[in-house]
C-alpha cells in the first residue's frame, strides 16, 4: 500500500510538494486554512503538470497524477491515517510552534512531521512537543519538482528511525536527499548560497563589477560546472594530482582573499537599491512573472538533458 502523505499549506512550495508525491504514485492530501488558496491550488498544479508533461519529465497523463491529490479544508480529515506530513507554513517560529502543536494532536503516534523551512532548525519549533523525536526538517529547493535536492535536518531529539524513513521516502519519490548531521541555521544550501551572495554584493557595492557581469561570471563560468558536479569534485579535477595538489597551488590565493573580506553588512539598503535599479533596467517589474516561467522552462530542459545522460 502506498504511503499516505499530507501537505500543509497550498502555497507555492506546498503545491510543488504535492506534485512531487503524486507524480511518484503516492496519495496526497493538501490542506490549507485559507479556503481560497486551497480552491485555486488544483488549477495551478494542473498547469505545472502540463508543462512537465510537454517537457517529457512526466510520462503519466497529468490527469492521473491530479487524481491522487485530495484538497482537504479540515485538518482532522487531512491528517487521518497519514504516515508523513510535509509542513509548508510561514518562516516564523511562533507560527510553526502553534502549527506543530495542532499537528501533533491530529496525527497518529508514528507519523513523521517534516518542515519545509529554509533556515529555522527543528528544535526551535518542536522542542515543546510531547513527541519531538518524530519531527525534523526536509528543506527543498524551489521548485522541488524540478530541483531534486532535499536537506534532511534532524534535531538532537529526532529519532534515527524518523531520519531513515524520511531519507527513504525522499529517494522513493525521486528526490536527492542529503543529511545535515548537526543543527545549523540555514542548513547547507543556503549557507553556501549566502556566502556567494554576500561576496557578490560586496564586489558589486565596491565597484568591481556590474550586476550583469557578476551574473555572467556564474552562469557562463562556475554554474556550468556546478550543474553536474560540486565544488569539491571541481577542485579535485582541476589539479593533476587532485585536491591536495589543488590546495598547494591555489590555497594561498584563497586564504589571502578570505582575509580581505570585511565583516560589514553587504545587504544595506543603498546597495540593494542600486542593484534593483540595474536589474529593473534589464528586466521591468511587469516582466518578472514571464521571466520566472522562462526560468522554469530552462530548468525543465536542463533536467530532461540530465535524465537522458543518466540513462545513456
Amino acid at each position: 500500500m502506498a504511503t499516505q502523505v499530507a501537505v500543509v499549506g497550498a502555497g507555492l512550495i506546498g503545491r510543488a510538494w504535492a506534485m512531487v508525491f503524486a507524480r511518484a504514485g503516492l496519495p496526497v492530501r493538501l490542506y490549507d486554512v485559507d479556503a481560497e488558496q486551497l480552491a485555486s491550488a488544483g488549477e495551478l498544479i494542473a498547469a505545472s503538470l502540463q508543462d512537465l508533461h510537454r517537457a517529457g519529465l512526466v510520462e503519466e497523463a497529468p490527469a492521473a497524477i491530479l487524481a491522487r491529490i485530495e484538497y482537504q479544508p479540515d485538518l482532522a480529515l487531512a491528517m487521518a491515517g497519514v504516515e508523513y506530513v510535509q509542513e509548508c507554513g510561514p518562516e516564523n517560529v511562533a507560527i510553526k510552534q502553534a502549527m506543530y502543536t495542532q499537528l501533533e494532536a491530529a496525527v497518529a503516534a508514528k507519523t513523521i512531521l517534516a518542515s519545509s523551512t529554509s533556515g529555522i532548525v527543528a528544535s526551535r519549533f518542536t522542542g515543546h512537543l510531547t513527541h519531538p523525536e518524530r519531527c525534523l526538517v526536509a528543506h527543498p529547493v524551489n521548485p522541488p519538482y524540478l530541483i531534486p535536492l532535499v536537506e534532511v535536518a534532524p534535531s538532537d531529539t529526532t529519532s534515527t528511525d524518523t531520519v531513515e524513513r524520511t531519507m527513504a521516502l525522499m529517494q522513493q519519490v525521486g528526490q536527492e536527499p542529503i543529511l545535515v548531521a548537526k543543527e545549523v541555521q540555514g542548513f547547507i544550501l543556503n549557507r553556501l548560497q549566502g556566502a556567494l551572495l554576500n561576496e557578490a554584493l560586496r564586489l558589486f557595492r565596491d565597484g568591481y563589477v556590474s550586476a550583469e557581469d557578476l551574473d555572467k561570471t556564474v552562469k557562463h563560468g562556475l554554474g556550468l560546472r556546478w550543474s553536474f558536479m560540486g565544488p569539491f569534485e571541481t577542485i579535485d579535477l582541476n589539479a593533476p594530482a587532485g585536491v591536495v595538489d589543488y590546495a598547494a597551488r591555489y590555497g594561498p590565493l584563497y586564504r589571502d582573499v578570505d582575509t580581505q573580506r570585511s565583516g560589514d553588512n553587504p545587504w544595506e539598503e543603498a546597495t540593494l537599491q542600486r542593484l534593483d535599479d540595474e536589474r529593473r533596467a534589464a528586466l521591468a517589474s511587469h516582466e518578472l512573472a514571464e521571466r520566472q516561467a522562462w526560468r522554469d522552462r530552462r530548468l525543465m530542459a536542463l533536467m530532461s538533458h540530465k535524465h537522458q545522460q543518466a540513462s545513456s
